[in-house]
C-alpha cells in the first residue's frame, strides 16, 4: 500500500468515527480528541486529515447521508418490487438502535440545524440524493414517485423514528412507528 492510500484509509477511519461520534453526541458533546480517539489516533494525526471539527462534521453529514442513498439502493437491488415496504420496516425498526449506529437524517438534522451555512448545503445536497433514489427505485407498493411524496415519506420515517426514541413507553413507541407504517404503506404495512 502506498502513502497516498493509506492516508486515504486514515482519512475515512475518521470520517466513520465522526459519523458514530457526532450521531451519538450531538456535534457539541464531541471534540476533536474524542474524535481522533475513537478513529484510533492522536489529535494531531486528525488534523493532518481535517483542519477543523466543523470539516469533520461537514464530511460526517455527507457520509451518513450516502450510506443512506446506498442502503436505499440496496434495498432495490435485493427485494425488486418489495423494496419500499421492506425498507420502511427496516428504517422503523431503527428506533431500537444505538443512536451511533441510527440514520444521519434522524440524529443529525438538529445538529445541521444548528451549524453553519456550508454544513447545510451539505445536508441539502444529500438530502436531495436521497429523495432522488427513492424516486428512480423500481415500482413498489406505496412507493413515492415524485420529489414531494418522497421528501414526506422521509419526514413521517424520520419523524417516527425520533418521536419513537424519545419516550419511554415501549407501547407508545411501537404505536408512533405502527401508525406511521400505516400511514405509508396502509395494507402493504405487516404489523407483526
Amino acid at each position: 500500500m502506498d502513502r497516498s492510500e493509506q492516508k486515504q484509509q486514515t482519512r475515512q477511519r475518521i470520517v466513520k468515527a465522526a459519523v458514530r461520534g457526532f450521531r451519538a453526541s450531538g456535534y457539541g458533546g464531541i471534540g476533536v480528541d474524542g474524535l481522533a480517539k475513537e478513529a484510533g489516533l492522536t489529535s494531531g494525526a486528525f488534523y493532518v486529515h481535517f483542519p477543523s471539527k466543523s470539516e469533520a462534521f461537514q464530511a460526517a453529514v455527507d457520509e451518513s447521508l450516502a450510506e443512506l442513498e446506498h442502503g436505499i439502493v440496496h434495498y432495490q437491488t435485493n427485494f425488486g418490487k418489495t423494496w419500499w415496504p421492506q425498507f420502511v420496516s427496516f428504517y422503523l425498526a431503527k428506533r431500537t438502535c444505538g443512536l451511533a449506529d441510527s440514520c444521519g437524517l434522524q440524529s443529525l438534522s438538529p445538529e445541521v440545524a444548528r451549524s453553519d451555512a456550508v454544513a447545510r448545503a451539505v445536508f441539502e445536497q444529500g438530502l436531495k440524493r436521497v429523495a432522488k433514489a427513492i424516486v428512480k427505485g423500481p415500482r413498489s407498493p406505496r412507493a413515492p414517485r415524485d420529489l414531494d411524496a418522497a421528501c414526506a415519506a422521509l419526514a413521517a420515517l424520520v419523524g417516527a423514528v425520533t418521536l419513537a426514541r424519545a419516550v419511554n413507553s415501549a407501547k407508545l413507541s411501537a404505536q408512533i412507528v405502527t401508525s406511521v407504517g400505516r400511514g405509508l404503506l396502509g395494507d402493504h404495512w405487516d404489523d407483526t
